[in-house]
């Protein structure tokens, strides 16, 4: 699920699209998908919309299946664009070090699964459910270093975002369920046989996801331009660097 911080982001020309994955919002769940089922979500919206070639954007947990289109759609799929991505579980690297408390706590239960995991999930969808302008900022907890904290300093920023997440939520909590079910499951995919040119911004600061899954998608993908930034954390990453963004998705295009 792509959303704006608007009015932080223009995509000028761009026919821009964006899609809830299956269990988030209005769309419906499935059940056991990994994270390459994304592909024929995406090709089946852009022929309704008789459209051709694309870009993609993730971010987050959006960024993997951002990475899908890329390693399994091309050429119809030009390129993509990566904000803050997750990477495969078997990294050679401690996959949750860095992330803040309460990512810790989940992807803990995520990794033995069964009901106590889904409790916890249960319990954070419904907060999440909840989300409004004055709590979004409590409700992220110890995720928020002070810059993402700077960004959502703005009324707009709050209001959008925790409109966002209340729209995820919608109907439930299984879409959040199923993604953390897929990140720690195969793929489907190789990310490091990308061949189309992927763009992966990360920043330092970020405690959803830390700095060392940019580094190791910037350093295994032959076809990554790195976009580091040591300031930045998970939103102000998009929040602030939103025009380079935009360029970079309109260089997929030339």
């Amino acid at each position: 699920m792509v959303q704006s911080f608007e009015p932080f982001l223009e995509f000028g020309n761009f026919f821009f699209v964006t899609t809830s994955r299956p269990g988030y919002g209005r769309s419906s769940r499935l059940a056991g998908r990994d994270v390459a089922s994304v592909v024929s979500d995406v090709t089946t919206v852009l022929d309704f919309f008789h459209r051709d070639s694309y870009a993609v954007m993730g971010w987050s947990g959006g960024g993997p299946h951002a990475l899908a289109c890329a390693a399994l759609d091309a050429p119809r799929c030009l390129g993509a664009v990566t904000l803050a991505s997750v990477v495969p579980l078997d990294v050679d690297f401690d996959w949750t070090e860095g992330m803040g408390p309460e990512n810790l706590e989940e992807f803990a239960l995520a990794k033995t699964g069964g009901p106590a995991y889904e409790e916890f999930i249960g319990t954070v969808g419904g907060a999440m459910a909840e989300a409004t302008e004055a709590n979004i900022i409590e409700l992220f907890g110890g995720l928020l270093p002070e810059i993402d904290k700077e960004v959502l300093a703005n009324d707009r920023a709050r209001e959008v975002l925790a409109g966002a997440v209340r729209h995820g939520f919608l109907n439930g909590w299984r879409g959040f369920y199923d993604d953390n079910v897929a990140f720690f499951s195969p793929w489907g995919f190789d990310p490091t046989a990308i061949a189309v040119p992927v763009a992966v911004w990360y920043g330092d600061a970020d405690l959803m996801v830390p700095p060392t899954h940019g580094a190791w998608l910037a350093s295994h993908l032959a076809s990554a331009t790195p976009n580091h930034h040591p300031l930045d954390g998970h939103l102000s990453l998009y929040a602030y660097h939103a025009e380079e963004v935009a360029s970079n998705l309109a260089d997929l295009f030339a």
